[in-house]
């Protein structure tokens, strides 16, 4: 059993953060977005992983190298062009040599790990397995249907008026069978938007009359690729550990509460820090409070200032801000602070797609 994971795309929903920073490696509690889905293909026992990347190539490899410090082995598959979902599956076959192989997106994140789906399809004899999860709005997203004995009959992507209440989440496993979709006078078409669909690869099998076996994932199931979203989800995974660990040191006039990790070569003085909260190393916070779901990156200092349920990225400095912060997420070396001048004034240097609230 192999596993591939995509690693590409730009991040557009996630800009400006992501005009310097891949999305990738966007935090989510402090650690790299694309590892959470690593951690789940290495918790399921593969060792095997090849990693589909574009521009993005070295900043992962940079993070994760030849993989041997996870131990795993990976393998590097680059993809030219942006042509969807279901063609990374095409330029991976290679990689694959005839094995299964499970395929998961590198900006999602399930709590429970990929075990249960996994072990359906390894003691199965289906081509595939279609991962499901209930989800509110998905006409967002792949929806299957089923006939009336409850057999999978198509997945249709984004429709109109979808009949059941599941999505198709950005897991995906399959026999080497799948790679018959792309070959021959029946081959796999790019769709509308030129695009080669994942919902076609499991309909592409469902027309050959092969098996394909649906299974509802355990735990909750994350795509933190817009900014509510990603601060969200950087609230469940706080809310998950909830651990404490300090590393760094706490004065005696700063109070700690519930879960709080602060990391080696931190101080916190004469300030409040309320869990779950995950602060790197390196941080100097003096004077302030630190509220729930908040995550500040490496290098940071706060001063007199308190923000709460953030997503901080490294070397952030906020200094003397009046007002807290709040349901935030702010970028690599960024200042805030308060100014000097004798009338106030506000003053920015904002990039594309910024968003700014001031108090009236």
């Amino acid at each position: 059993m192999k596993a591939i994971i995509a690693l590409g795309g730009k991040g557009t929903r996630l800009r400006p953060l992501t005009f310097s920073t891949n999305k990738q490696l966007i935090p989510i509690a402090n650690k790299p977005l694309c590892l959470y889905p690593l951690e789940s293909v290495i918790d399921a026992g593969i060792t095997e992983v090849g990693l589909v990347v574009n521009e993005t190539r070295p900043a992962i490899e940079a993070l994760i190298g030849d993989g041997k410090k996870f131990g795993i082995h990976a393998t590097y598959i680059d993809q030219p062009e942006p042509l969807g979902v279901g063609h990374v599956v095409a330029i991976s076959e290679k990689f694959i040599g005839g094995d299964s192989f499970v395929y998961i997106l590198g900006d999602n994140i399930f709590t429970e790990g990929i075990k249960k789906p996994l072990l359906e399809f390894q003691k199965s004899k289906a081509a595939a397995v279609l991962t499901v999860v209930e989800h509110n709005e998905n006409f967002r997203l792949g929806v299957p249907f089923f006939d009336n004995k409850g057999k999978l009959i198509k997945v249709v992507e984004k429709p109109v008026n979808p009949p059941n209440k599941f999505a198709v989440p950005g897991l995906y496993l399959f026999s080497p069978y799948v790679f018959e979709g792309f070959k021959g006078p029946d081959a796999i078409k790019p769709s509308a938007r030129g695009e080669i669909e994942i919902v076609d690869l499991y309909n592409y099998l469902l027309k050959k009359g092969k098996r394909v076996d649906v299974v509802e994932i355990d735990g909750k199931w994350r795509d933190p690729g817009k900014f509510d979203d990603a601060l969200e989800t950087n609230k469940l995974i706080l809310e998950s550990s909830n651990k404490t660990d300090i590393k760094g040191s706490v004065d005696r006039d700063s109070k700690i509460i519930d879960g709080v990790i602060l990391g080696k070569g931190s101080n916190i003085i004469n300030s409040q820090i309320v869990g779950p909260v995950t602060i790197g190393e390196n941080v100097q916070i003096t004077h302030s409070y630190i509220g729930p779901y908040t995550s500040i990156g490496d290098d940071s200092e706060i001063v007199n200032s308190k923000i709460e349920y953030c997503i901080l990225l490294s070397d952030v400095n906020i200094i003397d801000v009046k007002y807290k912060i709040e349901a935030a997420m702010i970028g690599n070396h960024t200042v805030i602070s308060t100014t000097k001048q004798h009338v106030p004034t506000y003053s920015f240097m904002i990039a594309d797609h910024c968003r700014i609230e001031l108090p009236f």
